[in-house]
């Protein structure tokens, strides 16, 4: 057996690397263009005179009035299709991070789990050499181009999404999911697809998925790690994510899955493939022998001249993996189930857990009186943004900090605010959810500390 040193670093082929590089490029290119389109320019989410939820130590990120948001994007989406084409690549993979990041970072109402997982993403393909082959960077420059890489290079990507389907299974041994809720409410919304709107309809399906889909997130890592069993679970790996792709919205995340789950193929098994598909698509065939050609006559550097020695790199990646394999464990810290009290549910692979739906309003008593004000958030937020409010007490919270702050600056004393929000979770009757008689502006966020104020969910 191998030591971790000979495993990390280790020469392997390039080539799985730069197929990444490509699709992770693509995909980077049309989620950045799906937000902008929709959310941004058909919607009006990103508006700098609006109110915005905000993450835990990113308050800072703000919204720019226009032309200039829309040329984040426009520069995002050039960022991506240069690291797809492989051109000036470690500042294009910057300038794409940079500016995901900021997409992602401007509005917490619109968080994703694929937004999470691609942020962590496009920061690590900065300093992978993915950029030395099939690319216009060696094709302008043979000489820079690389055959193999350590082994780390490939190993850290496919490892990030063995998190994700493990501790995405871990999350569904729950009560709820293995009685097949929320899955029996999704599949309502599906029943006249057709063809397959009767099978939705069965109870017996909702059961189904919802076991096969925890066994399918716990066991994808392990049996994508031996030869014999990968092509099998590659198999069912593509039936899950087109059924999700069917059912639900989710984006880019399913094209994303399957990609990352190929890289833990051999190079062999990648090279068989790209032959097959370069006999049967004649463009592609047409691209590899211009690239063949321009290569031919230069001979690739012999190694990765990777600029950090072997024990820092090792120290990093070790970090790296020991940060995700443990961010998701933190729920375990807060009181009550953490589908209620979202505690620690956010950048945990929580994905596609529960459903929730609530209501209500927030009263606003300046000092020295005695009757509240009724605020309808309705005047403030929009609909993502209601919609998450209502479910998610730290965005309370935040409304409530908001609204006590905007009331100071214009009459200069700040009032209690009180929320009155019912809420129900996976069907369960509607129940109070947040303390009405505590004061949330008086609070200060404690993003280490159960919240109090939060109603226990009944019958737990």
């Amino acid at each position: 057996m191998s030591s971790p040193a000979e495993f990390l670093f280790r020469e392997t082929d390039i080539r799985p690397l730069a197929f990444f590089r490509i699709v992770f490029g693509f995909l980077g290119f049309a989620d950045v263009l799906g937000v902008w389109i929709y959310y941004h320019l058909h919607l009006g989410y990103f508006d700098p005179e609006a109110f915005h939820f905000k993450y835990t130590w990113f308050g800072w990120v703000h919204p720019l009035p226009e032309p200039f948001m829309s040329i984040v994007f426009l520069l995002t989406m050039a960022a991506a299709a240069a690291v797809m084409l492989g051109w000036r690549y470690r500042l294009s993979t910057l300038l794409f991070a940079l500016g995901f990041s900021y997409i992602f970072l401007m509005e917490k109402a619109l968080y994703l789990n694929h937004g999470y997982l691609f942020a962590w993403i496009s920061w690590i393909m900065i300093f992978l050499p993915a950029g030395r082959h099939f690319s216009l960077d060696a094709f302008r420059n043979p000489a820079m181009r690389l055959t193999a890489v350590p082994h780390w290079c490939l190993w850290i990507l496919p490892f990030l999404m063995g998190v994700v389907y493990f501790y995405g299974g871990i999350a569904k041994m729950g009560t709820d999911w293995l009685a097949g809720y929320p899955m029996v409410l999704w599949l309502r919304n599906v029943h006249d697809m057709p063809l397959l709107g009767s099978l939705w309809a069965l109870p017996q399906t909702a059961l189904f998925m919802s076991w096969s889909g925890m066994l399918i997130d716990l066991l994808a890592p392990f049996m994508l790690l031996f030869r014999k069993t990968r092509p099998w679970m590659l198999l069912v790996l593509l039936l899950f994510h087109l059924t999700n792709t069917l059912i639900f919205q989710i984006g880019i995340f399913p094209w994303l899955s399957i990609t990352l789950s190929l890289l833990y193929f051999s190079p062999q098994w990648h090279q068989k493939a790209f032959t097959i598909l370069r006999r049967k698509l004649k463009p592609l065939r047409q691209l590899d022998e211009l690239w063949l050609r321009k290569v031919s006559g230069t001979a690739p550097l012999s190694a990765y001249p990777g600029s950090l020695p072997r024990f820092a790199t090792s120290w990093i990646l070790a970090l790296l993996a020991t940060f995700h394999l443990l961010m998701p464990l933190r729920h375990h810290l807060f009181e009550g189930p953490v589908a209620w009290t979202e505690e620690g549910h956010r950048f945990s692979w929580r994905m596609m857990l529960r459903t929730k739906s609530g209501g209500g309003y927030f009263q606003l008593l300046p000092p020295g009186e005695e009757k509240a004000q009724r605020i309808s958030p309705h005047k403030y937020l929009n609909a993502r943004q209601l919609e998450k409010l209502y479910t998610h007490p730290d965005m309370i919270w935040q409304f409530a900090q908001h609204l006590a702050a905007d009331h100071e600056r214009q009459h200069g004393h700040r009032p209690a605010v009180f929320a009155r929000i019912r809420c129900r979770l996976n069907g369960r009757p509607m129940q109070s959810f947040i303390d009405p008689e505590t004061d949330l502006a008086a609070l200060p966020w404690q993003p280490f500390k159960h919240d109090e104020w939060i109603v226990p969910l009944e019958g737990e």
